[in-house]
């Protein structure tokens, strides 16, 4: 049971947006600060909460990144590049 832990507080976090992982972890740390919890529970919400913010991170990272390679055109239009996650390349 043990290690089924790790596999579970993974379970559909990449599926989350920004704000549905904000508020899961928003409730991971309430349900933690509360206290009184088993170990376990403890732990699975802590790995769970953790997995959470490296979700967050990931999404706050991409929208810099979209937000950094928007650029001017000639015409003083905006024009947006389509970028993926891990793109390295300047916008075109």
């Amino acid at each position: 049971m043990a290690d089924k832990a790790p596999v579970e507080a993974m379970e559909g976090i990449d599926s989350l947006s920004f704000d549905e992982a904000v508020a899961e972890l928003q409730k991971a740390v309430g349900e933690l600060e509360t206290g009184g919890l088993p170990l376990e529970r403890s732990l699975a919400l802590y790995e769970r909460g953790v997995a959470l913010h490296e979700r967050c991170a990931a999404l706050l990272g991409e929208a810099e990144l979209r937000v950094a390679r928007l650029m001017d055109r000639a015409s003083g239009a905006v024009e947006a590049a389509d970028v993926r996650p891990g793109d390295q390349g300047e916008a075109e």
